[in-house]
């Protein structure tokens, strides 16, 4: 694999090496140790897909907070998504940024969010499908989230919303949002 630090502190890019021959292509989804090599604690604890009918559907932007927070591992096995992260960690030195990339079933490309940053995605195809591994488990008490348009942020998504669900369109402005306990 192939690890590449962006924009975001503690955020990555993860591009794999795959082995390709006459049957196809084989390659490595997840490696504690290559991880580590890197600086990343992640021991996942719990896998999560999701699947889109719809090109433009908008997931988006969650995080748990404490004392429940994960850090995620995302790639599209179907399809293509636009993959966002976006730092809400107010003493983070990239507190407000965020970082789009394309991760598709194609590049196998996948996507590093650091705990206590919101994760979103934009689906690019038709029957699109991600699946995602997370270093906590799922605590409904502790989700949150900010809304996928919010000015203070300024994410921009690459076309046009097609689908989002009424929690995602009403998640808080950034004025309000609870990150800590």
């Amino acid at each position: 694999m192939r690890f590449a630090k962006i924009a975001l502190d503690g955020a990555w890019v993860i591009d794999p090496d795959p082995r390709e021959d006459e049957r196809g292509r084989f390659l490595r989804a997840w490696c504690s140790r290559e991880f580590a090599e890197h600086g990343i604690d992640f021991r996942p604890v719990q896998a999560n897909m999701g699947f889109s009918i719809r090109k433009g559907t908008v997931r988006g932007m969650h995080f748990q907070k404490a004392p429940a927070p994960e850090a995620k591992l995302v790639r599209c096995t179907r399809g293509a998504i636009y993959d966002v992260a976006l730092d809400v960690r107010p003493e983070s030195p990239t507190y407000g940024g965020w970082y789009g990339v394309e991760l598709s079933a194609e590049n196998g490309r996948m996507l590093y969010v650091p705990e206590l940053c919101a994760h979103g995605y934009q689906t690019l195809e038709e029957k699109t499908e991600m699946h995602y591994m997370a270093s906590g488990y799922y605590t409904p008490d502790t989700v949150r989230g900010v809304r996928f348009d919010d000015p203070a942020f300024g994410i921009r998504w690459p076309i046009e919303v097609t689908a989002i669900s009424e929690q995602d369109r009403n998640w808080p402005l950034a004025g309000r949002l609870e990150v800590k306990k």
